[in-house]
């Protein structure tokens, strides 16, 4: 009989190796699963994975709503959770499966923050290029913009990707699927521009060698590093919105599907699995082009 730690230790292998699936999934899944295991342990209720009920379950969803977490986090977790019993089955460690009932709470779609292009250019023109990590600064901006990446994405991003000729940057996505997206003008000048007065005059540490954004002291940027850098620039541009670096990958989204781009391309060029991910840009046209008509036809 399987106990929790060899299932939990054993899921994460199966989630890397099988799944290949990416070291943030991987924490986000595992995380899931040991808030029921700690939940268990909490009300004396431990038991072998193989012999937990629906009803056990049940009690821990019920347990996630009474302590005031929030509808989107409660469906990760369940998410997690019924990714976990399906992995226990696969194997054979149960019969049937406790979790294929749990449901998940109805959550609204909230459409994302924007920026507008005018915004954009603002925050650019923001960055001082005459400090030291000004290019590169703005080279994190445009490639975020210009390229739709996500913020680990960014981070992750490896010179040797970039095609300058081509015009394109070989992406590196969610479970290490591989995406080629284009890079505009603006990019491939800030890019450049950072290369010359920063990136090349530094020694980076060893294995850090071929990430394009590195610190001062030749280390690759982390996630928070990169939300710092963002939110420092949208201060000094004056914007009052609640930005984050997603918040140009929505922008680079709207703009392409508000200019007419093909929902297939977006979605591909986002990296994401299914296009009613990518549905949700057509939702925020159409609230543009609501507000347009409010603000613009004359019956309004």
């Amino acid at each position: 009989m399987e106990n929790w730690e060899n299932a939990i230790k054993n899921f994460s292998f199966y989630l890397k190796l099988e799944r290949n699936l990416s070291e943030n999934t991987i924490y986000s899944y595992i995380s899931d699963v040991n808030k029921l295991y700690g939940y268990l342990c909490q009300t004396n209720t431990v038991i072998s994975p193989k012999h937990t009920k629906y009803e056990d379950l049940k009690k821990f969803v019920e347990y996630l709503v009474e302590t005031g977490i929030n509808e989107k986090s409660q469906s990760r977790i369940i998410s997690g959770i019924k990714s976990f019993y399906k992995y226990l089955l696969l194997e054979d460690i149960i019969s049937e499966n406790p979790a294929s009932l749990l449901e998940s709470p109805k959550t609204a779609r909230k459409l994302p923050v924007v920026l507008t292009i005018e915004e954009i250019d603002q925050i650019i023109k923001a960055i001082d290029v005459s400090k030291s990590l000004g290019h590169r600064n703005r080279a994190i901006i445009e490639v975020l913009y210009g390229c739709g990446l996500r913020v680990s994405e960014l981070a992750e991003l490896k010179i040797s990707n970039i095609f300058f000729k081509e015009s394109f940057v070989r992406v590196i996505g969610k479970g290490n699927k591989q995406r080629l997206v284009p890079i505009g003008g603006a990019a491939k000048k800030e890019i450049g521009n950072y290369l010359k007065s920063f990136r090349n005059h530094i020694l980076p540490k060893k294995g850090h060698s071929d990430f394009l954004f590195l610190n001062r002291r030749g280390s690759k940027l982390t996630r928070v590093m990169i939300f710092n850098i963002v939110k420092e620039a949208c201060d000094i541009a004056g914007i009052t919105k609640t930005i984050s670096p997603h918040t140009f990958r929505h922008s680079f989204a709207t703009h392409l599907v508000e200019g007419g781009a093909d929902l297939r391309a977006v979605q591909e060029m986002l990296g994401h699995e299914s296009i009613t991910t990518t549905e949700i840009y057509t939702h925020i046209d159409r609230e543009y082009l609501r507000d347009a008509i409010i603000q613009y036809h004359p019956r309004s």
